[in-house]
């Protein structure tokens, strides 16, 4: 999901003014200042407004925030998954349920103006290719683009990315790890 106007939906706690645009002052108050009840673009506290409306909301809605990335939301409903991941305006979602992801996709449009872009292909650099039982995430585009910005496109491509000249021997130190747990 693309949300349309994002900054707009968040709500500016402290007093913020701003002068009047040129194309819009008033000729009848030339010399008076707005008084921000949303935040917009370019202001500094409107990441933060827009993200505390969204996490309100998504609360609300039984989510609950990751506990290592705040921006991943997770919600468990019989039996079911579904997680929502955020980059700024940038929405994308999956669950484990198709009636779990319309709903969610159904209230979330009604409290935000947002545009359902479909099935993602691309989420912040990485390729998403979905199958019948699997979603395979891979960089394979943004590797082709990097080797060409420097020149490397008609590198000779390597299995592995080491040398298969290096010998490897036990680390007698270590911990015994059971092969079963891969």
């Amino acid at each position: 999901m693309d949300l349309k106007s994002a900054f707009l939906n968040g709500f500016i706690e402290k007093e913020v003014y701003v002068r009047q645009p040129p194309s819009f002052k008033s000729a009848r108050f030339p010399d008076r200042v707005y008084k921000l009840r949303k935040a917009l673009y370019g202001l500094k506290q409107a990441p933060k407004a827009w993200y505390a409306r969204l996490k309100s909301f998504l609360l609300k809605f039984g989510f609950v925030i990751g506990s290592v990335d705040k921006t991943l939301f997770l919600l468990s409903r019989c039996g079911d998954t579904l997680i929502v991941q955020i980059y700024v305006d940038d929405i994308i979602f999956g669950g484990s349920s198709h009636a779990l992801v319309s709903s969610f996709a159904e209230q979330i449009s009604r409290e935000f103006k947002m545009s359902l872009m479909g099935e993602p292909q691309f989420f912040l650099g990485l390729q998403i290719k979905q199958g019948p039982e699997e979603t395979f995430v891979h960089q394979a585009k943004y590797t082709r683009d990097i080797l060409k910005k420097f020149d490397m496109g008609d590198s000779k491509p390597m299995m592995t990315p080491m040398s298969t000249n290096t010998a490897l021997d036990a680390d007698e130190d270590g911990e015994t790890v059971d092969q079963k747990e891969f």
